[in-house]
């Protein structure tokens, strides 16, 4: 058991970077609505719905999965290493 929890400590900073790295990409390749006018305080009036599809919509799942799992993983990492 101590081999395991061992190995676990010493593997799961890598984890983290991995999944750190894999969430930084899968944000940027999200598609913003407004552009970088409505981020910085521009006119957002044409703001209107729209559905996810297809690749987009595959892409959001993957960054809230990822997400998840390194939220997960920084939990871990706080309860294992003392």
């Amino acid at each position: 058991m101590m081999s395991f929890m061992n190995t676990i400590t010493h593997v799961l900073p890598w984890i983290q970077l991995a999944l750190s790295i894999l969430l930084v990409i899968l944000v940027l390749l999200q598609r913003s609505a407004d552009g970088i006018e409505g981020a910085l305080g521009g006119n957002a009036s044409n703001m209107t719905y729209f559905a996810r599809r297809g690749a987009e919509r595959v892409l959001f799942i993957a960054t809230i999965v990822v997400a998840v799992l390194f939220a997960v993983s920084a939990l871990l990492s706080l309860i294992l290493v003392k």
